[in-house]
Parts: C-alpha cells; structure tokens; sequence
C-alpha cells in the first residue's frame, strides 16, 4: 500500500476538476463500503435489536416518523 503521505500530497496537487472527480469517486466509495457494511450486520442479525426497538415504539405510539 502506498505510504499515506504520498497519497495526501498527490491529492492536493490535483487540479480542480480532477480533485472534484477524485472527491465525488471517494464519496461512493465510501458509501458503497457503508452499504455493504449495513449488509452483512443486518443478514448476521446485529440490527434486530433496532427493528425490535422501532416495533415497541409503534406499538406504544412514541414512534416518530422521519
């Protein structure tokens, strides 16, 4: 892997356009890892205590809505 200080110094010498294209390809990476992540805790069961959570509260109507 590339030393950390060379990446930050290679993203600062971009242009702007390719430092706005290198941002905007960042930021989907970044939310594809956090889709991906949400995934796999939803499919091993670490989210069912959050579903159970919202369930309770619709039942004693103190679920808010977004």
């Amino acid at each position: 892997m590339a030393d950390i200080t060379a990446l930050q110094e290679a993203v600062l010498a971009l242009p702007d356009d390719d430092f706005a294209r290198f941002r905007q390809w960042f930021s989907e990476l970044g939310w594809e890892k956090w889709d991906r992540q949400i995934e796999e805790d939803s499919a091993e069961g670490k989210l069912d205590h959050l579903i159970a959570e919202a369930l309770e509260a619709e039942e004693k109507g103190t679920l808010r809505e977004l």
